[in-house]
């Protein structure tokens, strides 16, 4: 997988993570304040959007994941 690929799975499994924990119908809740993480990611992915630039995507690129096209 490259770089983009594993940001937007992070992003992904973050986001459904944290409604399951956010939702009070979810069998997994925990808070609504997990619903915070959510607006958190979802900002940062419409950062990078606007941007072209994403933090994590530069971290992987150090761990030596390789860059997408």
């Amino acid at each position: 997988m490259t770089s983009w690929q594993v940001v937007r799975v992070v992003a992904g499994l973050f986001i459904v993570l944290s409604v399951a924990f956010g939702a009070p119908a979810s069998p997994f809740f925990i808070s609504q304040w997990w619903l915070l993480f959510t607006l958190f990611v979802g900002a940062n992915v419409l950062q990078s959007g606007l941007s072209k630039w994403c933090l994590m995507e530069t971290m992987l690129r150090k761990f030596g994941i390789k860059p997408g096209c």
